[in-house]
């Protein structure tokens, strides 16, 4: 396989990547060793920052964050729910920060409003009635999974190619210069060779690994997050705790549900990366002041990412890393034709694009500006059913007679399904299986967690003729091994009842052990 740029990774900006040099009339191939937003883009809580988190410990991050969003609020407006956010203190809270807030936010240029407590109280019920200082800003939400597939379908679109499930294995080096890439369909087991003009890194929390490949060195530092998800949607705006970032201190409205977030815990390997109990403990005993009603919530899951961090010297708090981004060209560790983006937020993905494909069409001698900026981000049919509680309003409004539900929690149709499934048969001959059935839609993400949409969804790929023997049935265990992954630190509750339903159906009535595969993050 030949092309003019090889973008390894493929999240959120990768994908951006691949959507800013297509944009440009530069070929890319993209690879990626799981599927799209694998990574810390499919980890996050959603949150597009008004900048307000960072105003104090990181304002250039806090500029460039409304500078993005306001960008992105114009050009992906389908992607985006514009909530707007509150930040509220409690008695006990440090209230020489929360009278100092607004000044902090006017420092990097934010927007930032003071609100009486008792009116902050009435927008959101569920605050406590212990609030004593509050900030309106403009926070919004954004669902990463129709964003990152947006990007890669006008890549695509554009003659960009996508390799889901393909692994880079190592690269062909002569001198200064990265001569092609090998790779391998990780399902397959297919041996692939890229030959390109220029390599670019965007693996995020992998990047390190994927630099020494070529020669390259990044010291990364991995800080795990943990996020739970309600069962209701709790609020309309999201919520903040006003004080320094720390662990537990973020409620974000997600369509029909909620995010509580997130921690932030040292790790040193990425292979198995999962939500803890202590984690799942720490968020909600440290929401709680601010929103009583977390105690008596329902969790319908728990997930993890990564955030991937560039080690530049301290021993502090992951903290007090900047979150800003990190680009690197390699040219002083000998390699003309490498290139590594990492770090930074869902939030500046695009900026962090442009930034790269510049540096991509510099190495190149390609003179064509960034568009990114000013043209819309068209919407992929096919990526539409990611947004919680859109299904619902699709199938509503006249379906076929024969259009039934897959999903009774979030109402998928098996169209929806159809339409997914024939979109991922164009993606180079990968069979596409349940799990990416699942990131493509809402299929799995209700309160039953992939007990019955799991044999529905299963009975419908055997019905297509996409699976076939009982060797297929490795892709419900995988499917149902990944909900589990995220139920068994919220085991409580209606939730416990559920998780106990789903095991007398699929291991005691079908006989369907979960296998764990150790040093693949996923079971």
């Amino acid at each position: 396989m030949r092309t003019q740029v090889l973008i390894i990774g493929g999240g959120a900006t990768g994908t951006g990547i691949a959507r800013d040099l297509a944009l440009r009339g530069v070929h890319c191939v993209l690879a990626e060793a799981r599927d799209i937003n694998a990574g810390a883009s499919g980890g996050n809580h959603g949150l597009l920052h008004s900048g307000g988190r960072y105003a104090f410990t990181d304002p250039e991050a806090a500029s460039e964050c409304r500078e993005e969003g306001n960008i992105l609020k114009r050009l992906a407006p389908h992607c985006i729910e514009e909530t707007g956010g509150i930040f509220a203190a409690v008695e006990g809270d440090d209230e020489a920060y929360a009278a100092d807030f607004g000044s902090y936010c006017q420092k990097a240029g934010l927007s930032a409003t003071a609100l009486d407590p008792k009116d902050a109280r009435e927008m959101e019920p569920v605050l406590s009635e212990k609030v004593i200082a509050a900030w309106q800003v403009e926070d919004a939400t954004i669902d990463p999974f129709r964003l990152s597939l947006d990007n890669m379908a006008h890549a695509v679109s554009l003659g960009s190619q996508f390799l889901r499930r393909t692994k880079v294995t190592g690269f062909e080096r002569e001198g200064g210069r990265i001569t092609a890439a090998n790779l391998v369909e990780t399902r397959t087991g297919r041996e692939v060779r890229v030959e390109a003009d220029v390599i670019v890194n965007a693996a995020g929390a992998w990047s390190g690994e994927v630099a020494a490949m070529a020669g390259g060195h990044i010291e990364m530092l991995y800080a795990q997050g943990t996020l739970l998800i309600t069962h209701s949607r709790m609020s309309q705006r999201v919520l903040n705790r006003l004080r320094k970032p720390g662990d537990g201190d973020i409620l974000v409205p997600g369509g029909t549900v909620s995010i509580l977030g997130t921690t932030s815990v040292r790790v040193d390997k990425l292979d198995d990366i999962r939500p803890t109990i202590d984690e799942v403990d720490r968020n909600i005993d440290e929401m709680l002041p601010l929103i009583p009603s977390l105690e008596t919530t329902r969790y319908v899951r728990a997930y993890a990412g990564v955030r991937p961090l560039v080690k530049s010297g301290g021993s502090g708090s992951d903290r007090t890393v900047s979150r800003g981004y990190t680009l690197l060209g390699h040219e002083d560790e000998g390699l003309d034709n490498f290139i590594t983006i990492t770090s930074g937020k869902l939030t500046t993905y695009r900026l962090m694009a442009e930034r790269t494909a510049d540096l991509v069409c510099e190495r190149l001698g390609v003179s064509e500006p960034c568009r990114t900026r000013t043209e819309p981000l068209p919407q992929a049919s096919a990526a539409r059913w990611t947004e919680p509680g859109v299904a619902p309003k699709i199938w509503l409004k006249g379906h076929e007679r024969d259009d039934h539900l897959l999903c009774e929690c979030e109402m998928v149709p098996k169209s929806a399904v159809d339409e997914i499934i024939d979109s991922l048969n164009t993606e180079n001959g990968v069979t596409p299986g349940l799990k990416a059935v699942g990131r493509r839609s809402r299929v799995g993400k209700g309160s039953c967690q992939g007990a019955m949409c799991g044999l529905r969804l299963t009975g419908h790929m055997y019905d297509r003729g996409i699976y076939s023997g009982p060797d297929d049935l490795n892709g419900l265990r995988e499917f149902i091994g990944e909900r589990w992954r995220g139920k068994r630190s919220i085991l409580w509750g209606p939730q416990l009842a559920q998780a106990e339903l789903q095991e007398a159906i699929h291991c005691g009535l079908f006989d369907l052990e979960l296998r764990t595969e150790k040093g693949s993050g996923e079971e």
